[in-house]
């Protein structure tokens, strides 16, 4: 489980994620990155969302934990100061945990999200 200083509750700044975040796609996963304000810039903020196209209840819900797991395990190599949405598409219903973590890996280090990982790393400060 994410601890909650890392969770993006409000659907208000879900939303604001949502609209003003930068994008990057995967076939499994959408990462939608919106930088923290500087004066209230804290750890990195994120939520999981998982829409009715996927399935049942018990199916969203499977996906969203393994995706936060995931997460909670890459936290401490993760920048602060930014919120984060993660779209799970329809493809990912069928792919393994494996197939998730190298989907959000590859998603994180494009965006430059990852500490000491120079691939992407001006996608995000670039909107500084």
């Amino acid at each position: 489980m994410l601890p909650s200083h890392s969770r993006l509750r409000r659907s208000a700044d879900i939303g604001l994620v949502r609209q003003q975040g930068q994008r990057w796609r995967h076939p499994l996963l959408v990462l939608f990155v919106y930088t923290q304000p500087p004066d209230t810039a804290s750890a990195s903020r994120f939520a999981v969302a998982v829409g009715r196209h996927i399935g049942k209840a018990t199916r969203r819900n499977r996906i969203k934990r393994k995706v936060r797991e995931i997460l909670r395990l890459r936290l401490s190599r993760l920048r602060p100061g930014y919120d984060c949405l993660i779209v799970v598409r329809s493809g990912a219903v069928e792919a393994s945990y494996e197939e998730l973590e190298a989907a959000l890996h590859q998603l994180l280090s494009r965006s430059g999200m990852i500490n000491g990982d120079s691939n992407g790393a001006e996608g995000v400060e670039s909107l500084l």
